[in-house]
């Protein structure tokens, strides 16, 4: 995974664009109607059920547009939320917090809605010895934002991007001449590189797992696309190994049944691909 210093500078880069991207040479409306100098107050009202997570990043926008606006948060990343509830007051100059209003509330909408998925998923491993985690099918542009709130509803997150880990999929496999070829010339890769990277490969049946356990050095296998009995299966052939994980289309109907197999990871990209933002509101006391 990347470091805490380069996750930061991600999402400080992800401010600093919003704000280009929203802002430009001037949020005119404010300019227009509001005296530089006028001052006021809004909350954040919580309009549904849910995780709350983004309070943090609403923080750094806030700091990032105006270090003279105070917030007061009432709420913590990762609580539970209802309608109605008052995650935070923010308080200073008005044409400031209009600036920032929509970066925070698009952010916190889409962060709380993940963290609210991720969540469900947790709660349905309760029990198993199995984790949830995300992938890269996430927002361009907003990756950090999106795995930061994986974090917060409970899951871990995966490799962050291609940099980070390597993950030898059926298209490298195939490209590479099989299996053994890709792992070994990764192996070579590393070495003549001098990189130490996390090495994951894909199976996509019993006999990919058998030749994929013929090389050492592999961190984790990825069962891609197996049915709950061919899983257990590959789970009792890996053993320990390596790590393993389930992943390929599994949902809340289905990822209690993939853990009883045993596998230590089960991946999804329905965490950040498919969710419906939450409803909040900033709006003036």
């Amino acid at each position: 995974m990347i470091s805490a210093t380069k996750f930061q500078e991600e999402i400080e880069g992800i401010i600093k664009n919003a704000i280009r991207e929203d802002v430009g040479d001037g949020d005119h409306s404010s300019l227009a109607c509001i005296p530089s100098n006028a001052t006021g107050k809004a909350k954040l009202l919580v309009k549904a059920d849910g995780i709350l997570a983004g309070v943090d990043f609403a923080r750094q926008v806030f700091e990032y547009v105006d270090p003279e606006l105070e917030l007061n948060v009432q709420i913590k990343d990762g609580t539970p939320v209802k309608y109605g509830d008052i995650a935070f007051y923010v308080e200073g100059s008005s044409q400031s917090i209009l600036k920032a209003e929509r970066l925070v509330l698009n952010a916190m909408q889409r962060m709380s809605a993940i963290a609210t998925k991720t969540n469900s998923f947790v709660k349905l491993l309760e029990g198993t010895n199995t984790k949830i985690l995300d992938t890269r099918k996430t927002t361009p542009g907003i990756r950090a934002l999106e795995k930061w709130a994986v974090k917060i509803g409970g899951g871990e997150n995966h490799r962050f991007a291609l940099y980070d880990m390597i993950m030898l999929k059926d298209n490298h496999i195939d490209f590479a001449g099989g299996i053994t070829k890709a792992i070994a010339k990764t192996k070579q890769y590393l070495k003549d590189t001098e990189r130490d990277l996390k090495i994951i490969v894909e199976a996509r049946n019993l006999n990919e797992i058998r030749e994929i356990l013929e090389s050492d050095g592999i961190y984790r296998i990825l069962i891609d696309n197996f049915n709950f009995e061919d899983t257990r299966k590959a789970v009792e052939l890996i053993g320990d190994k390596c790590l393993t994980e389930s992943s390929g289309g599994i949902n809340e109907r289905t990822i209690r049944k993939y853990a009883e197999c045993g596998v230590d990871y089960i991946s999804s990209g329905a965490l950040t691909h498919s969710v419906y933002n939450m409803d909040l509101s900033l709006k003036a006391v």
